[in-house]
């Protein structure tokens, strides 16, 4: 069968295979040649737990984990497979990532394992833990990057949803279609007091203390363990959307969860738990976010421009190489929180951002923003619009890569 991506509403709703394996391949490629500029790291990860692997953040630590810092890395994520239904469509993007990167680890000689199942649940918690038993490994570095828009309560059963909506009074903004790059307005309505609430339950630190409390009462962390969970804060005009809404309550959760965990972890494993502030970056959930598009095409422009924009697996590298594994404490801030979106948010970036904001038209935005990148990430995110693939071809098989 012949895939092009299917959008619906700014979301792309298919992958392909192909297409997925390239980038990972291009990824990994990209990470071995920096390693190999930097030379041998002062100190590094040897088994790695991300919880999250399959995408964004959470599967460009791995990758610079692994094939940075040639640890051993668990996975877990939950993805619908591939089927070989002439009719079916395919998988979700993060299943062939996962195959694809299990299969590069493999070439490399590289010790993985991916779990496909429910990081909220208790079941996959005991299988992560009866794998590492297994492999004989203590885990030195947990990575948390879950942005589920679900959770089941593992205890009670009670299903919650998160919301991404403001709090207090409704929002107004421009976005962009993803595909075309018009520019339209919309809306959104604050979020119910329930609403707010589960969404905490969804994307703030619960399920991330329940991780941690398991595993290191199960005894697989080792003495000295990372654990770092990821974060976005952005610049006031994506406040009231984020992190004023109910996503950034979410996140204000979490951020109080690694105050409890460090000292949890400082006590029994002289150990440690942090979150990282990262930079914006296309992800399959920012499309629909109303302002984010925009914000990210005019932001991907301006650091372009002054030669300090990152992908994804760029500010991971930087994570890994100038916070976490230095050899000496890691750098956080006067909320305790690691920045490695400094240059975002640097004072000369976000000038230039926020005035051309202020000046943007549909006549206008080709030239303030670069929407050909914006629409490039969002692709990508699920394998198309990638260099050197065939989206003509057939791929007899949505479960080859």
């Amino acid at each position: 069968m012949i895939i092009q991506p299917l959008i619906r509403n700014n979301i792309c709703v298919n992958a392909h295979p192909t297409g997925c394996a390239v980038a990972i391949r291009r990824q990994i490629k990209a990470v071995q040649e920096w390693r190999a500029k930097q030379g041998t790291p002062k100190d590094a990860p040897h088994t790695a737990l991300i919880i999250g692997c399959s995408s964004g953040y959470g599967l460009a630590s791995r990758i610079v984990a692994a094939f940075g810092f040639g640890a051993t890395t668990i996975g877990v994520s939950f993805e619908k497979e591939g089927s070989d239904s002439p009719t079916q469509i395919s998988g979700t993007p993060g299943w062939y990532n996962n195959k694809a990167f299990d299969s590069e680890a493999k070439t490399a000689g590289l010790n993985s394992l991916t779990i496909n199942g429910d990081a909220f649940s208790h079941a996959t918690r005991k299988q992560v833990i009866e794998a590492a038993q297994k492999m004989g490994k203590k885990i030195d570095l947990v990575i948390y990057s879950i942005a589920s828009a679900v959770r089941v309560d593992p205890d009670s059963g009670e299903l919650y949803r998160s919301a991404t909506k403001p709090i207090g009074e409704p929002f107004t903004g421009e976005t962009i279609d993803c595909m075309t790059g018009k520019i339209s307005t919309i809306s959104a309505e604050p979020a119910t007091a329930e609403e707010a609430a589960n969404t905490v339950k969804v994307r703030g630190g619960e399920d991330w203390a329940l991780w941690t409390r398991q595993l290191a009462a199960a005894g697989v962390l080792a003495e000295g363990v990372k654990t770092v969970a990821y974060s976005y804060i952005g610049p006031p005009l994506t406040h009231a959307i984020y992190r004023e809404g109910t996503i950034g309550n979410a996140k204000k959760h979490l951020e109080m969860t690694a105050t409890e965990l460090n000292k949890e972890l400082k006590a029994n494993l002289n150990g440690e738990a942090y979150v990282s502030v990262n930079k914006a970056i296309v992800t399959r959930s920012s499309a629909i976010i109303p302002i984010i598009p925009l914000y990210l095409s005019v932001l991907f422009k301006v650091m372009k421009g002054q030669g300090t924009h990152e992908s994804g697996l760029e500010q991971m590298e930087r994570l890994f190489a100038e916070r976490l594994y230095t050899g000496a404490s890691v750098p956080i801030d006067e909320n305790g929180l690691i920045r490695i979106d400094d240059l975002e948010m640097a004072p000369k970036v976000q000038n230039e951002v926020k005035k051309r904001m202020a000046t943007i038209t549909q006549e206008n935005f080709a030239q303030i923003g670069d929407f050909k990148g914006y629409r490039h990430d969002f692709l990508a995110t699920n394998g198309f619009d990638i260099e050197g693939v065939d989206y003509t071809a057939d791929v007899e098989s949505v479960e080859r890569i």
